[in-house]
């Protein structure tokens, strides 16, 4: 009866390992299979050429998109981010068949910056070619395709950005000049600042890295768009508008008294055109910004000397101290005795 018992318990365990190796075979074959499978889908991504929905594949290729759930939790609902921030960033060298077409556009804006090579764009109807140096702007919500050069494919640093100011942004002036290609100098900045937020971001999503970044983006975005303003000095080769020039010739005879004529014969245009033009691009009236500017200068001097207020109108093409007085009160919003006494009291803590 006990080697039967024992028969019995052997048989039992007999069995039980040869279904346990069978669970292990079978488990270590469903390994394998998930290994090669994960391999070959491996091997197949790696191997990806040119552009798939709108994505490119290439070697040497960099790129972060910043998942929507952390854009929807840390983001949109932060008063610092949420005006304007970065939803993606990416660095495409000799992008081979990169091509992009969307027929409703993005919510979003794009800026591409060419480095090297050659590729085009189509906004709407009208077509671009981009060459080495050259940057645009892609506004949100419009019909676009892009796409590099066959024979010399372009090398890209490219971000795109969005938030609840964009709508306004759009509207500026210097902004939509870009929405064609555009000439940029790089004084160095460009692709250090572009690094920083890129390799930021690397380091994962908290918030004082997002706020790092997205504060890098605005500073990144000024690199293109007020691109001359990024030197000391703006070169002779460069080419300003009758507006900038204006306002550089204001700046220079801020002492002076400048009629509206004055400024608009200098430059060839009607009093009415150049008033538009004028405003177009800054949002006053020619003599408006001048008297601001003047103002600026009266503060200057009510800070920084002694001198009578009187004086200080003389000084600014005012003949008339009591009419200095009203307008200073109109801009600044005190009069200048007022203005030089909380600025005194100011000084004391």
């Amino acid at each position: 009866m006990i080697l039967s018992g024992a028969d019995d318990l052997g048989k039992r365990n007999c069995c039980l390992f040869v279904e346990w190796k069978q669970k292990e075979s079978v488990c270590n074959f469903l390994l394998v299979i998930f290994a090669i499978q994960s391999y070959c889908l491996q091997v197949m991504e790696d191997n990806k050429k040119g552009s798939h929905k709108n994505i490119w594949y290439g070697l040497g290729r960099q790129r972060i998109e910043i998942p929507k759930t952390i854009l929807k939790s840390r983001v949109h609902g932060n008063t610092m981010l949420k005006h304007l921030h970065i939803c993606s960033i990416g660095y495409y060298p000799k992008a081979k068949d990169h091509f992009t077409y969307r027929k409703k556009g993005l919510s979003e804006n794009f800026l591409f910056y060419c480095v090297d090579g050659n590729g085009w764009f189509q906004l709407g109807k009208q077509k671009y070619e981009v060459g080495p140096n050259e940057f645009f702007i892609l506004p949100q919500n419009t019909e676009h395709s892009y796409g590099s050069n066959p024979d010399n494919p372009w090398t890209i640093y490219w971000i795109h950005f969005g938030g609840e100011s964009l709508k306004d942004l759009n509207e500026i002036q210097a902004v939509q000049k870009h929405f064609k290609p555009e000439y940029v100098k790089n004084n160095g900045d460009i692709i250090p600042i572009f690094t920083k937020i890129y390799k930021t971001l690397e380091l994962g999503y908290s918030i004082d890295n997002l706020l790092f970044a997205n504060m890098c983006l605005s500073h990144f975005l000024t690199l293109f768009v007020y691109n001359s303003r990024n030197y000391s000095a703006a070169s002779s080769t460069d080419k300003l508008d009758c507006v900038d020039t204006a306002i550089l010739f204001m700046q220079e005879h801020i002492n002076d008294n400048i009629s509206l004529n004055d400024l608009s014969k200098q430059y060839n245009y009607s009093v009415s055109r150049f008033s538009n033009l004028f405003k177009q691009k800054t949002g006053y009236a020619p003599i408006d910004y001048f008297l601001q500017m003047k103002m600026q200068k009266a503060c200057q001097q009510l800070d920084f000397t002694n001198r009578s207020i009187k004086d200080i109108a003389f000084s600014m093409g005012f003949d008339d101290p009591y009419y200095f007085s009203k307008r200073f009160r109109t801009i600044i919003g005190m009069s200048p005795k007022i203005y030089r006494t909380r600025k005194s009291e100011e000084s004391k803590y």
